[in-house]
This record gives structure tokens, sequence and C-alpha cells, in this order.
């Protein structure tokens, strides 16, 4: 029989509840409160996304039948469906977002010289979203279709590590290049886009800040050709061009020049869309 430290409790010697005061001080997020602290509610959570639980009922169900091991996973209080609700509802959401901020900063320092498979000095990001369904009668702002509501999940990944930097939830009906605004563009730094992203007064935003992107064009793309440069075929490059853009708002929106790269498929040899790359030329 295992007589040492749970699995759950060794996890959480790497999150400082030190740092999770410090939040809660900041928004005064334990005022009046006395028996459920804010670190019972983070614990709750954490054991939830670990074991993949999928409601405040499951929550309470599995932690219940845990109930002797409880104080050793870190728990100093009865967890209840309704306490972990109204925890959920009336504390100040900043506090968990200031406490992931910290996390993820010392996660990215733990990744920093994890091997990329690319030799670059700079981070690598990619940003997306993924729809998520709700309830409309449940949800009423969740705007998404008539009978059918949503919310978005904007993420983006720092790729060394698979780390999540910065989420944006907003509603199903926002499209996904206004949230191109809302990220503070890191210096030297490469990003990562499909087609929704490709806003050229956007991009060139991201180019003024000194950041690199990278997208996949539309296949109305209309360009002028200035130049090709070598490419090394072996990698799977099959070009590698500087253009300008021709059509008349494309120009007004970005005025400098691209790189558009093609790739070769791997058993027919035909090369994909181009992508487009901002470069320092």
């Amino acid at each position: 029989m295992n007589s040492g430290r749970t699995i759950f409790a060794q996890l959480m010697d790497f999150v400082s509840p030190y740092e999770l005061r410090v939040c809660v001080d900041r928004y005064g997020g334990e005022y009046k409160v006395k028996t459920f602290s804010c670190w019972d509610q983070f614990l709750c959570l954490a054991f939830a996304q670990l074991t993949f639980r999928e409601s405040l009922r499951d929550i309470q169900a599995c932690l219940r039948v845990a109930q002797p091991k409880l104080y050793h996973m870190g728990f100093r209080s009865v967890v209840a469906r309704n306490t972990l609700a109204h925890a959920n509802e009336v504390r100040d959401w900043r506090i968990a977002a200031d406490f992931a901020r910290g996390l993820i900063a010392t996660a990215r320092q733990l990744y920093a010289t994890e091997p990329f498979g690319v030799e670059l000095e700079h981070a690598v990001y990619a940003f997306d979203a993924t729809t998520i369904d709700l309830c409309l009668a449940l949800f009423p702002w969740a705007t998404f279709r008539k009978r059918k509501g949503a919310v978005k999940l904007h993420a983006l990944l720092d790729l060394r590590g698979n780390i999540p930097t910065v989420c944006f939830v907003t509603p199903a009906s926002v499209h996904e290049v206004n949230l191109l605004d809302e990220v503070v563009i890191e210096a030297g730094a490469f990003y990562l886009f499909d087609r929704a992203y490709l806003d050229f007064a956007r991009l060139y935003r991201l180019h003024q800040d000194h950041g690199f992107f990278v997208t996949r064009a539309k296949r109305n793309f209309r360009y002028r050709y200035l130049d090709s440069r070598p490419v090394d075929r072996t990698t799977g490059v099959a070009s590698d061009q500087v253009i300008r853009l021709y059509g008349f708002y494309s120009k007004q929106s970005y005025p400098e020049r691209l790189r558009p790269t093609s790739t070769r498929r791997a058993a027919g040899g035909s090369s994909s869309s181009p992508t487009t790359s901002r470069s320092r030329l």
C-alpha cells in the first residue's frame, strides 16, 4: 500500500501559495471569508482540470470519495458544490488572471532552452481561435446563431513548450481578425496565423512593431514580382520571392515588401499555396 504523497500534492509543489496570496490580497478576494479560501478554490479547479471533471457535482463527488486524503492533498476545507459555485461567481476573476500570468512566466523560463527544431533566438507564437458551444437560454449574451449560443476562445500559444501566453473569450459572432488589435507584439518574435487573420492593415501594424508574421495567402492574392531568392529544395521550399502588393487598397494598407514562399508536397512534388511572411529587407 502506497504511504507516500499523492501525485496531486507533488504537482502542486510547483505552484506557490505565496504568489496566490499576493493576488488575493491585491483584490480583496477573501474579504469576510471564513472557511473556503482562494487556495482551496484553486485546488478544486486544478483537480477538475487534471482529472477531466465535467461539472460541479462531478468535482464534489470525486473529492468526497477521497475525503481521507484531502488534507494530504492540500485542502483545508470541506468541498461543497454550492460553496464552490458561489466562490466561482463572486470572487474577482483578476485573481486568477494575475496568478496565471505568474505561472506562465515560470513555465516559459523552464522551456526557454528547449530544442525547437528550428534555430531561432526569438519566440514563435501561434494565434488561433476555437468555438465553444453554449446554451443560449443560460447565456443570452453569447450571440452566435438564431437558436444557438457560443463563445470563441482566442489563444496565443508559445510553441516553445506549447504554453498559452494570452487568452481572450468573446461571443462567437466576433471575427478572429479583430483580436489582432488586442495582442501586444513582442519585438523580434514570429507569429503564425491562418487565412482568417489576413488583414494587411493589421499585419502592417505588426510589422511596425518589429514583429515577424507567417500566414497563408488567399487564392486572389495580387502582387507585383520584384526579386527571387535562392532556396535549398532539400528543405521542402520550392520558391522564395520578394513582392509588393498590387491592389489599390492592399497597397495602401501594406506599402512595404513581402516574401511569399511556396513549399512542395511530400508525395506529388507540387507546390502549395504561397505563404506570406514579413522580412527585414
